[in-house]
């Protein structure tokens, strides 16, 4: 906690790596985001419409909150949690134990680029603040639609940006975290594109937040 008091939240950010967290400064940016994320991830979940058979992952499950939110939502569900970085891993199993231990929960590291699942497991994926830093989003997203079960709803949570607008901090994060950024448009567009059918977007009052809710075909 030292380390927290003497950093700023920028500072944490910038050393802890937010598009793969790594050391003590990740734990502590994801412990973080755990709180300040969890407002935008409940008003997200709202627009899922669960069900007791529910199989989902989360994809990129960060500190591990959004797996024990949709816990709350839905005690029934069996859950997954999937993620590249160590530090991620290692905070959402600290994060959840209890559902671990209680077997409502596993956790994979994995790359969306090949997820370790068999075609049609979930029912519904969500991934909350981490599209920006899919490698190949077009591709990224085939590979979601390969483990989603027929019928089955991704949801983004992410900012949706218009390039015009952006500041020149903004501007120099999206270059040097090379992050995928895209207009409410183009995202329909790109679900579109990779195979996703009855795209919807909710975007938050007066916020950048927006959900992009694809169903597959």
């Amino acid at each position: 906690m030292a380390l927290e008091k003497e950093l700023t939240e920028e500072e944490i950010t910038e050393k802890g790596n937010p598009k793969k967290p790594e050391g003590e400064y990740g734990s502590l940016m994801l412990r973080r985001m755990n709180r300040t994320h969890q407002p935008l991830t409940k008003w997200a979940l709202g627009f899922l419409n669960f069900k007791p058979d529910d199989t989902i992952l989360d994809i990129g499950c960060g500190g591990g909150n959004t797996l024990k939110l949709i816990n709350e939502y839905n005690p029934q569900a069996k859950l997954y949690g999937a993620d590249y970085s160590d530090v991620s891993i290692d905070e959402t199993i600290k994060y959840n134990k209890d559902l671990i231990d209680n077997n409502v929960l596993e956790v994979y590291k994995a790359d969306v680029e090949k997820l370790p699942f068999r075609d049609n497991t979930f029912s519904k994926i969500i991934t909350v603040e981490s599209f920006y830093f899919w490698p190949n989003q077009k591709e990224n997203l085939k590979e979601v639609l390969r483990v989603l079960k027929p019928h089955g709803h991704l949801l983004v949570v992410n900012d949706v940006y218009d390039t015009g607008t952006l500041t020149e901090k903004e501007l120099f994060n999206v270059k040097k975290y090379n992050l995928k950024i895209r207009t409410e448009d183009e995202y329909k567009e790109l679900f579109h594109q990779a195979g996703f059918k009855d795209i919807r977007t909710h975007k938050m009052d007066g916020e950048d937040w927006m959900v992009i809710d694809g169903q597959k075909k």
